[in-house]
């Protein structure tokens, strides 16, 4: 099965918490890493260190949307405080499902939070590749 992985990150987050929230939804879906095609996150992250090193690190191209197309993506999980920051109620669940070609039955992980070791929190959701 090929995936898309949406992920969403506080500023200046580690590539260590990227891989460890990556590691764990894809554990959690039961997928290897290499089932993952690419990474798609708000375009708003399009300097985001880790996130670029993490896409580097794999061979992964990493695709960035802006938050009107994230917005009209239907999603599980929308959330007033991402809304509020980022202009798009998800980040993760809609840049997976977005960069899947996919849809709402098409999300493997939703919303998969993750604290990492620097404090700073990161989100991963996987979608099957439609």
């Amino acid at each position: 099965m090929r995936v898309m992985v949406g992920m969403g990150c506080d500023r200046g987050a580690s590539l260590q918490t990227l891989q460890q929230a990556l590691q764990q939804a894809l554990e959690l879906a039961g997928l290897a890493p290499e089932s993952v095609t690419g990474l798609a996150s708000i375009d708003k992250k399009n300097d985001e260190t880790a996130l670029l090193q993490l896409a580097a690190a794999h061979g992964w191209p990493l695709l960035f949307y802006p938050a009107t197309e994230l917005a009209a993506v239907e999603v599980p999980n929308p959330s007033a405080v991402v809304l509020k920051h980022m202009g798009t109620p998800a980040v993760a669940e809609a840049a997976a499902i977005k960069a899947a070609h996919g849809s709402l039955r098409d999300l493997l992980i939703e919303k998969h939070k993750y604290l990492g070791a620097d404090g700073k929190n990161a989100t991963v959701s996987i979608a099957r590749m439609a």
